[in-house]
């Protein structure tokens, strides 16, 4: 219903967070990944949301928000499906960060021995 709010959310706060730490900072903790994995996780849950329905051009956008029983399912998916998609992707880019910031030694252990 509305699950893909959450990791749009973050995608809006670390973007506005990559902006304000500047370029050289942005770079080293490599910001982009992590922007690019969310509003491209963003925009494909977007579409597809739109593409079954679930929301709409006119107000109030989301079809759940017109039954209350719908907006009480919809908060939950949100809490559960949103936050777990947001957990993952984030969880996915440290791992992602932690290994290419390995790399460089590892290839410099090998020249040296």
């Amino acid at each position: 219903m509305a699950c893909f709010i959450v990791p749009g959310s973050e995608a809006v706060v670390t973007t506005i967070v990559q902006k304000a730490i500047g370029k050289e900072r942005a770079a080293k903790w490599k910001l982009k990944w992590l922007n690019t994995m969310l509003w491209g996780g963003f925009i494909l849950l977007a579409i597809e949301h739109l593409w079954h329905g679930e929301v709409v051009p006119w107000p109030p956008f989301l079809t759940a928000m017109k039954n209350p029983a719908d907006t009480a399912a919809m908060l939950h998916e949100m809490a559960t499906h949103g936050i777990t998609m947001a957990v993952v992707v984030t969880i996915a880019w440290i791992v992602m960060v932690a290994l290419a910031n390995m790399l460089p030694y590892r290839r410099a252990e090998k020249t040296i021995a």
